[in-house]
């Protein structure tokens, strides 16, 4: 009874993900899997062909370890899908692109910004009619524009205001689906050391100035204040797909102004549809508020300084890092030590809305949670899932073929695309999700203890992270930098 009186009281519906896709090319094997196999296969058919039973004995080793190989997981995947991970690796710790040392006396042209790896050719356009700094991505052909939100806390929101939030914010999204010239979204929320200027803001606007005893003891604690606590900061990324937008960009004249003004059309969409989820919009970013941000990124000991003096490191020249040094399954920049997690599995059970709470309110942790969108388009979403239909159907015949008892998961998968296809004929749009959190510590030590506790906070979510190896420079810049890069 007290169930029923809770839901009835509980407007906000649950909702549930859709499982992460694991299927294959064939009866659940991935290609690496079934070229391990196949090797191992045409030995055994070689040998017995050409020197009978005995050297099927003989050959052993070699198809038995194309089948353990190709069948034994190690850390989530299975041993032949860690062969282009590591030989990438290799390859890359081979040419030495696993560090970066800044060439201080040497200038970079200008327009660029001083980034490491892939990073380091994006390109800054300084818009003069909204004032924004726009990133352009040469080899993604996207132009992205930052603008910083804000909003009330949602667990202490009454459930219909949460329900009227979640609506408007999936509008948001809807939006970018039907725009087609989206590329990504990216929600970045960022926990960064107080510095005590908001004691100092606040005492300005609110404080009594005079000379006596009690404004004298406050102006004197202000100024001694510290950063004894974390703040929250949240931005929205919205990159706009070049080669989706290009008639649209020739219309207004090609050419970045071209690019820049259709992107000022989307920028003015999107902060329309933020403002009506009830979502404090502030201004688009400006080159020396991205500088300040890509600079703590890197340096988070500066942070603290930059906030007390806002008249310094405010210049995207010179907001990189200044040294870089990747390993397997850590980063370390300039005053910091990182590590990326990937959210790999999603809720499988039904949640409410605010479920990642214990991953974003985790205290006395530096750490940033990335949400990339992807919308997809319409017509391609409708081919996608037709594709996979089709396949899972064929895969359930194959199984039932060979006698293989049918998987759980599979039959899951199948309704999960069902309720896609479904959401999509109502008019839906189709959206891919992934879920990256970059956390950060001044020591390795340290940081191996903030990635335990940001795993178990993970867990409470219901949802399950995994760390990434062998690419976190890559996942560094896609996580804590808001610039809509991939992984």
């Amino acid at each position: 009874m007290d169930t029923e009186n809770t839901r009835t009281e509980y407007p906000l519906p649950a909702v549930q993900f859709s499982r992460l896709t694991r299927r294959g090319i064939m009866l659940g094997l991935s290609v690496p899997q079934l070229i391990a196999l196949s090797i191992g296969t045409l030995t055994i058919v070689t040998v017995l062909y050409t020197t009978g039973g005995s050297g099927v004995a003989w050959s052993a080793p070699l198809w038995g370890t194309a089948a353990l190989v190709a069948l034994i997981p190690l850390g989530g995947r299975k041993i032949v899908e860690w062969v282009p991970i590591v030989s990438r690796w290799m390859l890359r710790a081979g040419t030495e692109q696993l560090t970066y040392r800044r060439r201080i006396v040497r200038p970079r042209p200008v327009g660029t910004l001083s980034l490491p790896g892939d990073a380091s050719a994006l390109r800054e356009w300084n818009d003069p009619e909204s004032g924004a700094v726009m990133i352009h991505d040469p080899h993604a052909r996207t132009l992205t524009a930052i603008v910083a939100v804000s909003h009330p806390a949602f667990a202490l929101l009454d459930p219909g205001e949460q329900h009227r939030r979640v609506a408007g914010w999936g509008r948001v999204l809807a939006g970018a689906c039907r725009s087609g010239r989206i590329a990504r979204l990216q929600v970045s929320e960022r926990t960064l050391p107080d510095s005590g200027t908001g004691l100092a803001e606040w005492w300005e606007r609110h404080g009594s100035n005079d000379d006596s005893w009690a404004a004298a003891t406050y102006r004197e604690l202000i100024a001694r204040a510290g950063p004894t606590n974390e703040r929250h900061a949240t931005t929205i990324s919205v990159s706009l797909d070049l080669a989706a937008a290009a008639r649209q960009v020739r219309t207004q004249g090609g050419g970045m102004r071209g690019a820049a003004a259709v992107l000022r059309q989307e920028m003015t969409a999107l902060t329309a549809a933020l403002r009506a989820a009830d979502l404090t919009v502030g201004t688009w970013l400006a080159a020396d508020e991205l500088a300040r941000i890509l600079r703590t990124a890197y340096d988070p000991d500066v942070g603290v300084d930059l906030e007390r003096h806002p008249d310094v490191g405010r210049s995207l020249e010179t907001a990189g890092p200044v040294a870089v040094a990747e390993s397997w399954d850590h980063l370390r920049t300039d005053s910091a030590f990182h590590a990326v997690l990937w959210i790999s599995e999603w809720p499988r059970s039904q949640v409410f809305p605010g479920f990642l709470s214990p991953l974003v309110f985790t205290n006395g942790i530096l750490r940033t949670v990335a949400l990339h969108y992807l919308p997809v388009r319409t017509d391609q979403a409708a081919r996608d899932l037709r594709k996979k239909k089709t396949e899972l159907i064929s895969d359930a015949h194959q199984r039932t073929r060979i006698g293989q008892i049918a998987d759980a998961g599979a039959t899951a998968e199948y309704d999960d695309l069902l309720h896609q296809e479904a959401d999509l004929t109502a008019g839906h749009g189709v959206l891919r999700t992934t879920g990256l959190v970059c956390v950060t510590a001044p020591t390795l030590d340290e940081l191996d203890a903030a990635v335990a506790s940001i795993e178990q906070a993970a867990i409470q979510a219901s949802c399950e992270t995994r760390r990434l190896v062998g690419q976190q420079a890559q996942a560094f810049t896609a996580a804590a930098l808001p610039l809509c890069l991939s992984v």
